[in-house]
């Protein structure tokens, strides 16, 4: 079928530079901006070319069809003729189909099905810059297929705004570029940031109003998602203009209206979904509300969790460049032309931040049983390390992986079109269950935290997802908590707190709910939907779970732990026998007989955790501390003392079992046979306890302060001549009045004798009269002795 005549496009200049990179090389890597046609030319461009079917492959469902409707009718035919499409749930395909327009889930199912791909001819990545995380994938299949199997298979990767060589180097595919076609886009940024407060939807139903004077055609707005549509169009009621909403979980007849000229003019409040996919006829003038909702996932909390930020500036300009397909327009920017500086240039492929358990599954599946071979795929962006590391433990978790391998259940749940948990449960919880995995795979939006009551009341979307999951249902008869359990095991919550709704999740991690919610009185909960929050994640949706039926479906994986550990809150040990599911403890029991290693090895958690300070650290320890690190026979700093407290303190921390014991605890002991007979010894000869004086009296060493001291009177040292010293460092000298004042302090007992010695002498001699005050000190005869009297 030859495609009838149309209006050119932009791409249709490009065209034989494409047919020649495929005829040449198989490969070829397309950089054409949004509106140059090349989703509905190059597939059609190319049937000629390609033996076999084409495959198109599109990141959103919305795209998908309309991409099949526009070729079919461009063909002058009805979708599922020549140009057909599928996704999860519909399908237009028949046998004289060679164009396949496919949600990019479909060819990860084609490529692990048959890695040959029988009958397909070319493969065809659409809107690659989007960089899903489910192109990312199918990519890395396709080429390996290519390489291994089939290089006959041609390949292209279309994008708007790609840097183009990263990929085509991957590949080794000649770069094609399509200038395209746009008319003058006249930028507008606010003045001044928006007033504080003021709603997203109410700034964005500002600017659209301005739009709608500016311009005659229509206004296309964006928003981050379907909460802020609604209400963004509730404000706009009463403009001259039919108002369109657009997103994903739209009907499709109500997305079709969107897309469409109409009898007169509208505005279509649209999220990202408008960027690039879809074109949108009779746009003079964009309003962009400057934020874009993405998931995030945190593999430290194993939660995704969708955030609204503030768009790249790649991202901006695909949108303003929506303004000008037909004519002049202009976009209206929500933000300052200064503030355009500080945004990211591009956004972060999916695969950096989202959750991995369903690429772990496709990479065991791939590696013929093996989880770990993403390192052979040509991944453009490898994925992060920490977040397939918890992808394969919650695979582990839902018994798909067993020591690193794939088991027959996780083939069986890499073949459902659905997220693992999901399918784990359709698997195993018996009938109803296809009806919750309808629900959890639904847009929920705002509601009870109750799950009970969406079960009630299912969408039109979930009821359609549970009927085509029905079959796939398997296992015993559960009730939905119980169904929900096998989903979330990880997510088993235990009231902790009897005064407030807060829970310990079986994960390890915290929840809660505001008082007065209607499960905030459970003890025990299934939660199914977390804010994400890193310190303790509000639950958004759970169904209370009775002990008994989480026994029932969860047994397997309880078991008695004997715990005993120190409890930072009472400052004491603790020694417990709990039954424990995960982290939280469904029965706690006292262990009167915890054998006294493990309660001396809970005793040294509680000295790491209050510092060493918490000993008893008596004048005598101190001082032999400060010795020891004076000689250098051994590291006493706190942290070689805390990481070696097994090999020091262990052995005498008998019978104490909390922080007032511990502060009983003399270390002075513990640290002398630490450092054993020869160390010691070591430690006498390079840093001595005492500083012998000429008379023979014995003064202790301080060792405490940076620089071994001692604290004698004058007169004691008459008559000495050169300075003491400890090692290589003089002894700092204290010299003390008959009074026992500081009179001078020194490390060069020459250089006083001859300096200050004669300002101290003519201070203390009035002073102290009975006392000697040598005109020379260096001949007079060292005493402890003041005068007789009346001598």
């Amino acid at each position: 079928m030859t495609p009838r005549p149309d209006v050119g496009l932009p791409i249709d200049d490009a065209l034989p530079d494409i047919l020649a990179a495929v005829r040449t090389h198989g490969l070829c890597v397309l950089q054409a901006p949004p509106g140059a046609g090349k989703t509905t030319r190059v597939p059609l461009a190319l049937l000629p070319v390609i033996e076999g079917r084409i495959i198109l492959l599109e990141p959103r469902r919305l795209a998908t069809r309309a991409a099949a409707v526009r070729m079919a009718e461009t063909l002058g035919e009805q979708v599922g003729q020549t140009v057909g499409f599928r996704m999860r749930g519909a399908s237009e395909v028949s046998k004289a189909t060679r164009i396949e327009v496919v949600t990019e889930g479909i060819l990860t199912r084609m490529v692990q099905a048959d890695p040959e791909l029988p009958g397909v001819g070319a493969v065809i990545f659409d809107e690659f810059h989007e960089r899903s995380l489910n192109a990312d994938l199918g990519l890395a299949l396709t080429w390996e297929a290519r390489q291994a199997l089939r290089p006959d298979l041609a390949v292209l990767v279309m994008s708007a705004t790609l840097d183009a060589e990263p990929v085509a180097r991957m590949l080794g595919a000649p770069v094609v570029t399509s200038q395209g076609r746009s008319f003058p886009v006249e930028r507008r940024w606010r003045d001044r940031p928006p007033p504080d407060g003021q709603r997203l939807e109410a700034q964005v139903a500002a600017l659209v109003v301005e739009a709608l004077d500016a311009v005659d055609g229509d206004v296309l707005a964006f928003l981050p998602g379907e909460g802020e549509i609604r209400r963004c169009a509730a404000l706009l009621q009463g403009v001259a203009a039919d108002v369109r909403p657009l997103f994903g979980a739209l009907p499709f007849a109500e997305q079709q209206a969107a897309i469409r000229p109409g009898p007169r003019r509208k505005v279509v409040l649209a999220t990202s979904i408008a960027e690039t996919s879809l074109t949108i006829e009779g746009v003079r003038a964009v309003v962009d509300g400057g934020r874009a909702r993405r998931a995030r996932f945190d593999p430290a909390s194993a939660m995704s969790r969708l955030v609204t930020e503030r768009v790249t500036r790649a991202e901006a300009t695909q949108r303003a460049g929506r303004a000008g397909r037909v004519a002049d327009g202009i976009a209206f920017a929500n933000w300052t032309r200064g503030e355009e500086g500080a945004m990211r240039p591009f956004p972060d492929p999916e695969i950096a931040n989202a959750d991995l358990s369903g690429l772990a599954l496709e990479l065991a599946v791939w590696g013929g049983g093996a989880a770990d071979v993403e390192g052979d795929l040509a991944f453009l962006t490898p994925p992060p390390d920490a977040a397939l590391a918890e992808a394969r433990a919650l695979l582990t978790d839902l018994s798909a992986l067993t020591a690193g391998r794939i088991t027959d259940h996780g083939r069986a749940l890499a073949r459902l079109p659905l997220h693992p948990r999901l399918g784990h449960m359709v698997l195993r919880g018996g009938r109803g269950a296809a009806a919750l995995a309808g629900v959890l795979s639904a847009r929920m939006g705002p509601g009870s935290v109750d799950l009970s009551e969406v079960l009630r009341r299912p969408s039109q979307e979930a009821r359609a997802e549970a009927k085509r999951l029905k079959r796939f249902e398997a296992g015993p008869n559960l009730n939905a908590a119980q169904q929900l359990a096998l989903a979330y095991p990880d997510r088993i919550g235990l009231r902790r707190d009897r005064d407030a709704p807060r829970w310990l999740l079986s994960g390890g991690k915290g929840a809660r709910m505001d008082k007065g919610d209607v499960l905030s009185g459970a003890r025990l909960i299934v939660a199914c939907d977390l804010d994400g929050d890193l310190t303790e994640a509000r639950v958004r949706r759970a169904l209370p779970i009775a002990e008994a039926d989480l026994r029932d479906v969860l047994g397997d994986r309880i078991e008695w732990v004997d715990l005993c550990h120190w409890s930072v809150r009472h400052r004491r040990v603790e020694a417990r026998r709990q039954e424990r599911l995960g982290a939280i403890a469904l029965e706690d029991r006292r262990w009167d007989d915890a054998p006294p290693e493990a309660v001396a090895a809970a005793v040294l958690e509680g000295v790491r955790s209050l510092g060493l300070e918490c000993l008893n650290w008596t004048k005598r320890a101190r001082l032999y501390r400060a010795r020891v690190a004076a000689s250098g026979v051994a590291d006493v700093s706190d942290a070689a003392l805390t990481d070696a407290l097994d090999d020091w303190l262990l052995p005498y921390v008998e019978g104490a079992k909390d922080a007032d014991a511990l502060k009983r605890l003399d270390p002075f002991d513990a640290l002398q046979a630490w450092l054993g007979w020869d160390a010691m010894r070591r430690v006498d000869a390079a840093a001595p306890a005492h500083y012998r004086t000429p008379l023979g009296r014995k003064v202790p060493i301080d060792y405490t302060p940076d620089i071994p001291t001692v604290s004698l009177r004058l007169q004691e040292v008459l008559g000495e001549t050169s300075h003491p010293m400890v090692g290589r460092v003089p002894l700092r000298m204290e010299l003390l009045s008959p009074g026992q004042r500081p009179v001078a302090i020194t490390q060069d007992l020459p250089g006083f004798w001859a300096g200050a010695y004669a300002d101290v002498r003519r201070d203390m001699r009035g002073a102290y009269p009975r006392h000697p005050w040598p005109e020379d000190p260096t001949a007079a005869a060292p005493t402890t002795r003041a005068k007789p009297r009346g001598t």
